[in-house]
């Protein structure tokens, strides 16, 4: 009877940890996860070159990870979404653009090896697309493996709901 006890009792314990539901890959994001930025105009100053920032309306958690994509066009009446940063090889010369962000905002950068201001359609009245990969990803949403990969991978990959786009 001495043996059954402490059997009896770790069977029991066993079906506590065993039942236990790991729901680590649940995301509840309470924010919009898609930002849409449309007619952006870039403005200069002496500092940061040509840019453009924004705050979002909430702070980010310190392990959410941005990925800005640029519209380049449409096919049909869907928008083409191409990574930045992305350096666009042009007859005037190269043309680069870039971001960085913090928990509470973001800049895009344009430069180039030419005087950018000579080609304002790429300044001007450009679309952007912001994406929040959630924090509970951690070290699984590296930037190294986002770069690499297009918009509708990383939604796709990420459980990213895409059909509420918010506004900055």
């Amino acid at each position: 009877m001495k043996k059954f006890i402490p059997l009896v009792l770790l069977l029991i314990s066993s079906i506590f940890i065993l039942s236990c539901k790991d729901d680590d890959t649940i995301v509840d994001v309470d924010y919009p996860a898609v930002y849409d930025l449309r007619n952006v105009n870039f403005s200069y100053n002496a500092t940061d070159g040509w840019n453009y920032g924004q705050s979002f309306n909430n702070p980010m958690l310190d392990q959410d990870y941005v990925v800005i994509f640029r519209q380049t066009g449409t096919s049909g009446n869907a928008p083409v979404w191409q990574q930045i940063p992305r350096t666009l090889y042009l007859n005037q010369g190269e043309l680069d653009y870039d971001f960085d962000f913090s928990k509470n905002d973001f800049m895009i950068y344009a430069g180039g090896t030419y005087d950018i201001s000579t080609t304002p359609q790429y300044l001007n009245n450009q679309t952007f697309r912001v994406v929040l990969v959630p924090a509970v990803y951690g070290k699984n949403a590296n930037s190294g493996d986002l770069s690499k990969m297009s918009y509708e991978e990383i939604i796709a990959k990420y459980n990213i709901d895409d059909s509420k786009v918010g506004t900055l």
